[in-house]
């Protein structure tokens, strides 16, 4: 019997200092915890300007089972959506590179892809999940887009739109990936809403996670991107085109 496919998708921007440590300790989890899956990693740079894709083409020559792909677009979820959509496995799975997500949770995330559930992602809200290092600022803003913005207006029931940590089905990569319009941040929180609106089955895994202190990430230009990627999918409801 053929084992399942799974596709780990690792997007990257700038990641020169992290890149090969962590990918590193993302491959000998998975050489040792994921042995009944047909896997490989992809590294995912979106137009990155330091040394990050010497990196990764270095780590990929390297490794069969690591490969790397570049993007002249900067972009987390444009390089997400075209790693998934150019992808022929059964099960697809996109991680942040800062591994903040315990790596124990990867495994039942995709025994609950293989249950029946159409995605299933981390989430640092549901009930059980274990935080470490957050900034007050940040989780406010994180509660605050969660479940005034997302759930008020679209009436879902996820918790967490924004964990990177998230699984989906190749029935989800072939039917939903192409509805997605936002490049940046708010792809995966968009693919979610989507992904409910449409009737697709969406499982939570509560995570333990651990700030990066490090992070990338621009505040208040990605809320900023964030909410007008809700007026769009407010005014447009993609799930109600055929």
């Amino acid at each position: 019997m053929n084992k399942p496919s799974v596709e780990i998708t690792v997007p990257v921007y700038n990641e020169e200092k992290e890149l090969e440590e962590n990918i590193s300790t993302l491959y000998s989890f998975c050489d040792k915890n994921l042995t009944k899956y047909n896997w490989h990693i992809t590294i995912a740079d979106n137009a990155s300007t330091d040394n990050t894709p010497v990196i990764a083409s270095t780590i990929s020559k390297k490794n069969s089972k690591i490969l790397s792909f570049r993007l002249e677009q900067k972009g987390r979820g444009r390089a997400v959506k075209r790693v998934w959509s150019q992808s022929k496995c059964d099960y697809c799975v996109y991680m942040d590179l800062d591994l903040s997500t315990d790596l124990v949770h990867l495994p039942n995330i995709l025994r609950k892809l293989e249950a029946g559930y159409d995605v299933a992602i981390g989430s640092r809200l549901a009930k059980g999940a274990r935080v470490e290092g957050r900034t007050f600022i940040r989780e406010l803003t994180s509660r605050t887009l969660n479940f005034f913005f997302i759930q008020f207006f679209f009436h879902t029931h996820f918790a967490d739109a924004q964990c990177g940590f998230k699984g989906v089905t190749r029935k989800v990569v072939e039917n939903l990936i192409p509805k997605v319009k936002d490049n940046e941040w708010f792809f995966d929180g968009e693919l979610l809403i989507i992904a409910e609106k449409s009737g697709y089955k969406i499982y939570e895994e509560p995570v333990h996670w651990v700030d990066n202190p490090g992070s990338t990430v621009r505040l208040i230009s990605t809320i900023w991107g964030d909410l007008m990627s809700i007026k769009r999918l407010y005014q447009t409801k993609p799930w109600q085109i055929i």
